[in-house]
């Protein structure tokens, strides 16, 4: 903190970016800045993922700051937010805690702002008006002279190089607060697996680890990036893919053995499972892939004397939810807590020993150039939930790509070996941090239009080819249709960030025009 009081005293805006190793004390760092800021009579934001803003977490600073802290989130009411948005304007509170949307509180005395988790993808809004919370803190933080603290145990590689760079300053930690080792990490190569003649989706070593941690009384996590019962519904027979009738993709399996059912995770369309193929008739159509619900269905199964609860989107989807799970499972009520993503995320939890990624090439591979980035972070956030109490903890990551350096960094504890490796990738692709990047989705209720109007804003900004800029597209956007709409993209890159500005208001004025069809929608999305 030395570094911080030296730099936030004279009184310039500044960024930080406070790396260290999960189960650190970041948040005990925050809250010392936080007291700091206070103490001169200033106010502060704390943006943390909506995913991990759990009740633990904005407990640890409402017990540290008493009701001088607000706290806001997407499952408020509108009146709700209005009336903790008012404290603010009013002075009755000095500290808001919040998703990406806090960042709007209306404060006229900011001295800190910390995006916290700072690599995650949410901080990224989709809809319009689209921005990221970083560019916006830091444009906050340059108008109120204020310090912008950035925290992440796996900084973005935007954060990480301009840290390296020396555009941001850098704050280390290395160690556990409590002096624990960093768990032991295990990598199972499926391949091997297979070659054995087990078809579980429980290599033998995780088999071995959560039978010896039931016999112990300790508590299992199981991470896997997909929620539902499986990922997909199929044919055999023809290969036809139960898809959805308002978008271009495919239906997601729940529901029990006896009871199964589809859902789209786009827009929400349920229906039955068919018992036949709609396209040729054929009995033979299943589900395949795996989830969340059908990995909790093969723990009970594989594992019948544990208590076994499930996190995912769909089991928290009401208010309350997150607690409702995470509450018996932090008092010791159940053995094994199977989840996606969320489960990785903020939790501090002493009786957990033991960690699985299931199958951690789930998000590998998904059509991404930030693919690599994101199963890193998930990976080495998901190993470090591990023994964070008195017991040391271990992390077996199962992988049918052992060899990758993103799995290797995370089983080595080598953090540079990854982003290292990584940022030669992008260099040589020219792609973020080494460029600017931005994603023109255009959707309408047709196709043709959806194209047509793509095409005239590629040949729009086609004069600043001449200045370096590369366009990639129109094309039909991964997701091609989606809500009853067509959608296709543009991808523009530069090294030049001042064109890709430029770039964006020359559409924003094709818009105010109506150079484009009025009932198209137009996202810009900047990588």
């Amino acid at each position: 903190l030395a570094e911080y009081d030296r730099i936030a005293g004279e009184g310039k805006p500044e960024t930080f970016l406070l790396y260290g190793v999960t189960g650190s004390g970041k948040t005990e760092v925050y809250m010392e800045m936080l007291s700091r800021t206070i103490h001169k009579g200033r106010q502060a934001i704390v943006l943390i993922p909506e995913i991990a803003l759990t009740h633990q977490i904005v407990s640890r600073f409402i017990n540290r700051f008493g009701d001088r802290v607000s706290v806001i989130h997407s499952r408020m009411s509108v009146g709700e937010r209005y009336d903790q948005f008012m404290r603010a304007k009013n002075h009755e509170v000095d500290i808001v805690v919040g998703p990406r949307s806090a960042l709007f509180t209306p404060f006229d005395n900011i001295g800190l702002i910390i995006i916290d988790e700072e690599h995650e993808g949410s901080y990224q809004s989709e809809k319009n008006p689209s921005y990221h919370a970083r560019e916006v803190a830091m444009k906050r933080a340059k108008d109120s002279s204020a310090m912008l603290v950035l925290g992440s145990a796996t900084p973005s590689l935007k954060s990480y190089l301009n840290a390296m760079e020396g555009r941001y300053r850098l704050l280390r930690l290395t160690k556990r607060a409590t002096g624990a080792p960093l768990p032991k990490v295990y990598v199972t190569d499926l391949r091997e697996e297979l070659k054995a003649r087990n078809h579980s989706i429980f290599g033998r070593l995780l088999k071995e680890k959560i039978n010896d941690r039931l016999e112990k009384g300790e508590q299992t996590m199981l991470f896997l990036n997909r929620r539902g019962y499986a990922g997909f519904v199929s044919c055999r027979s023809c290969g036809f893919v139960v898809k959805c009738s308002h978008c271009d993709v495919s239906m997601t399996a729940h529901g029990k053995k006896n009871d199964p059912y589809l859902i789209c995770h786009y827009c929400g369309e349920t229906r039955p499972m068919p018992k036949k193929c709609p396209s040729c008739g054929s009995p033979y159509i299943a589900a395949f892939g795996l989830g969340t619900e059908k990995v909790a269905e093969l723990v009970e199964k594989e594992f019948p004397a544990a208590r076994v609860l499930r996190m995912d989107a769909d089991t928290t989807k009401n208010k309350g939810g997150h607690e409702r799970v995470m509450s018996p499972f932090r008092q010791g009520k159940a053995d094994i807590l199977v989840g996606t993503q969320m489960i990785v995320k903020g939790h501090d939890l002493p009786r957990v020993t033991l960690v699985g990624a299931v199958a951690a090439d789930l998000s590998l591979f998904q059509g991404d150039y930030k693919s690599f980035e994101k199963t890193y972070q998930l990976l080495e956030q998901a190993g470090g939930r591990a023994g964070r109490g008195e017991t040391p903890g271990e992390f077996i990551i199962q992988t049918y790509q052992p060899e990758s350096y993103c799995i290797r960094a995370v089983a080595e504890h080598d953090p540079e070996l990854f982003y290292k490796n990584e940022l030669a990738v992008r260099r040589l692709a020219n792609y973020p941090p080494y460029s600017a990047m931005l994603k023109v989705l255009v959707s309408a209720a047709s196709e043709s239009v959806a194209r047509a109007d793509t095409g005239l804003i590629a040949e729009k900004l086609s004069s600043y080819q001449a200045e370096g800029m590369s366009i990639i597209g129109p094309a039909p956007d991964r997701i091609t249709f989606m809500k009853d709409r067509y959608r296709y993209c543009l991808y523009i890159k530069s090294a030049d960030d001042g064109l890709i500005e430029r770039a964006m208001s020359d559409i924003d004025e094709m818009i105010r025009n109506s150079e484009i069809n009025n009932n198209t929608y137009v996202s810009l999305n900047r990588g």
